[in-house]
């Protein structure tokens, strides 16, 4: 059956299938999304998908309409069922075959999702193969005329995690006392599994139930208010690191001892020096809106640091190109050559508990190696007229601006370790603001400098 194309654009979006479960999502529609996929994987030699899922109410139907969308293309399926989405990942690189996740991430319990992969967790986004198959969508899937594949289930959630282990020298591990808080998502899943296997590891879990519809509070960590829980839970059980997952798990958050959370450009810098200390000039991959700390410790590690957009798309693409041994961004993505170059924020978890347990010092005490400048974190403005409003803080700043840089949006250089980044998003009218300086008070002025010239131009257009 064909399909409106507005409304499949609306759902198939520039990186993965994401929607409102009913109206823009149902089992039919996820049906013809599994054919057109599996007839892109058959025309590139794949006879086999591997498939899981987070736990969403919805997410068992939609997954199973799926692999018989699969099937009724004449690929085999194997279900891992109940997964993180870097547990996917390795399902895709173990069995070497394309995946197909089904989780809405962080968004609310009404939205459902799927992220799909090539053979060895490739990525697939909108240059790459999800426009061939939104188009497919949109024309109406053909039917097969081969026989029909199969479908098996396959446990891999133990295999995962010896393989996670196995990636980090965990053998001089002090005894820790490790707070975590999966807020309900499949960090729930993935923890015990990973990490309560570890003799010194003592798990003091928080909201480990799944449960999709969020009880507790949002499974996005980057908002600060969904950190508070955690913080409070590591002070309260004298806990000496806290974790926290989002709601596929695929990310990780890292609080210290005093209840603080550390930023992921430190936890990058942490995880850089540790895999350039095996591979000494190395490349290492960070997006621009990391930490300037970040380039400059890969340097003084002996690594060749490289630049990129904010995406895991382009972060994948330049981990293929370069061979880069690591990469890691503002929002917690953490990506491992050794992981089929994909992200796996419980395997940054594990370098990080490495890093503290193998030395004495507080986690507080050893961050603050890789923390040299202040942030403000990603500032959201809802604009009608987004360059408008750059051209606006642009010409504010006048001389105060050093260099300019357009790799992704605008970044400004003002000097003396002081920048900022404007940048539009893909998918709402909002500009999107990270500030970095020296100090806090640095900081502050820029984010109310930007903030008034954006405010500004609202008001002489509305």
């Amino acid at each position: 059956m064909s399909r409106p194309a507005a409304a499949v654009h609306r759902v198939i979006k520039a990186y993965d299938v994401r929607g409102l479960v009913g109206s823009e999502i149902d089992e039919q529609f996820v049906f013809d999304v599994a054919g057109a996929f599996a007839r892109l994987m058959r025309a590139e030699g794949a006879g086999r998908v591997v498939i899981g899922h987070d736990m969403r109410a919805s997410s068992p139907a939609l997954s199973a309409a799926f692999a018989d969308g699969v099937t009724a293309q004449g690929l085999d399926v194997t279900r891992i069922g109940l997964a993180s989405t870097d547990q996917l990942y390795f399902g895709s690189g173990l069995l070497d075959c394309p995946g197909a996740m089904f989780t809405a991430s962080h968004n609310p319990a009404a939205y459902n999702g799927i992220k799909l992969c090539r053979a060895g967790a490739k990525p697939i986004g909108k240059d790459s193969g999800l426009t061939t198959i939104s188009d497919e969508v949109i024309a109406g899937v053909p039917a097969y005329d081969g026989p029909t594949g199969a479908i098996e289930d396959r446990d891999v959630l133990a295999d995962y995690g010896d393989f996670l282990r196995s990636l980090v020298d965990i053998s001089a591990l002090r005894p820790l006392r490790v707070a975590v808080d999966a807020g309900n998502g499949m960090g729930g899943h993935t923890t015990p599994a990973v990490l309560g296997t570890l003799s010194s590891v003592t798990l003091l879990p928080l909201f480990f139930e799944l449960d999709g519809t969020f009880p507790n509070h949002e499974a996005n960590p980057l908002d600060p208010a969904n950190l508070v829980d955690l913080q409070r839970h590591v002070v309260e059980t004298e806990a000496d690191i806290g974790l926290a997952f989002d709601g596929d798990a695929d990310r990780c958050f890292v609080v210290d001892e005093l209840g603080h959370a550390v930023t992921p450009s430190a936890v990058t810098a942490l995880v850089a020096g540790r895999e350039l200390a095996r591979e000494i000039g190395a490349t290492v991959i960070h997006n621009l809106i990391t930490s300037r700390a970040v380039p400059e410790l890969i340097v003084e590690r002996g690594g060749t640091a490289l630049r990129s957009r904010v995406g895991h798309s382009y972060i994948k693409g330049l981990m293929a190109e370069t061979g880069a041994i690591f990469g890691g961004e503002h929002s917690a993505h953490y990506y491992f050559r050794d992981f089929w170059g994909a992200d796996s924020g419980m395997l940054a978890a594990l370098h990080v508990l490495a890093a503290l347990g193998e030395q004495d010092r507080p986690l507080s005490a050893l961050m603050a190696d890789y923390q040299r400048y202040e942030e403000s974190g990603e500032i959201n403005f809802t604009v009608a007229d987004a360059p408008d409003c750059v051209d606006t803080v642009l010409k504010s700043f006048g001389s105060r601006i050093q260099s300019l840089d357009h790799l992704d949006g605008v970044t400004v250089d003002l000097g003396e370790g002081s920048w900022f980044n404007l940048r539009t998003s893909n998918t709402e009218p909002l500009l999107r603001l990270n500030v970095e300086a020296r100090t806090s008070a640095e900081v502050k002025e820029i984010v109310e400098h930007v903030a008034a010239q954006i405010a500004s131009r609202s008001e002489s257009s509305a």
